[in-house]
């Protein structure tokens, strides 16, 4: 290999076609969070969007109310490991398992630091989202602003 390039990188992916479309999935702007953004924000609701609420803690938030410090998460099925819809990978599965024991973990964490700093965080799952958007909206309502949740019920 020419000494300007280096060696490819050994992947984690088990084919490249795993690979193309694992690095395909979106990290935010989600379907499920478009839908609860797009509602929020027709509701009068102003937020900040994939953003850390903590400064100077690598922690990201999908929607975040700073004022009001509560910080809302849409954890996907698959990379959170959804009790009820988490379907764990054939091949490569250790790796796999590993990485969602390390999310699953790193979201618990998330949580107890938010809390510490006085935040309140609400998590989601995402197929709560597409089954149950008004209800998943209504909750974060309740906790941004409760007068318009009593209203809009």
């Amino acid at each position: 290999m020419d000494a300007n390039k280096s060696e490819p990188i050994a992947s984690w992916a088990s084919t490249a076609a795993t690979r193309a479309s694992m690095r395909s999935n979106r990290g935010r702007d989600t379907a499920p969070e478009m839908a609860i953004r797009r509602r929020l924000h027709a509701l009068g609701l102003r937020y900040r969007v994939s953003a850390r609420p903590i400064l100077g803690i690598r922690r990201t938030a999908d929607i975040v109310f700073p004022r009001l410090r509560i910080a809302v998460f849409i954890d996907g099925c698959f990379w959170h490991g959804c009790p009820d819809h988490y379907q764990a990978p054939v091949r490569n599965a250790s790796f796999w398992a590993d990485k969602r024991a390390s999310n699953r973990l790193r979201d618990l964490d998330t949580n107890e630091i938010l809390i510490e700093h006085g935040w309140t965080p609400l998590r989601f799952w995402e197929h709560e989202v597409n089954m149950d958007l008004e209800r998943v909206v209504g909750e974060i309502v309740s906790a941004v602003r409760p007068e318009l949740a009593r209203t809009e019920r």
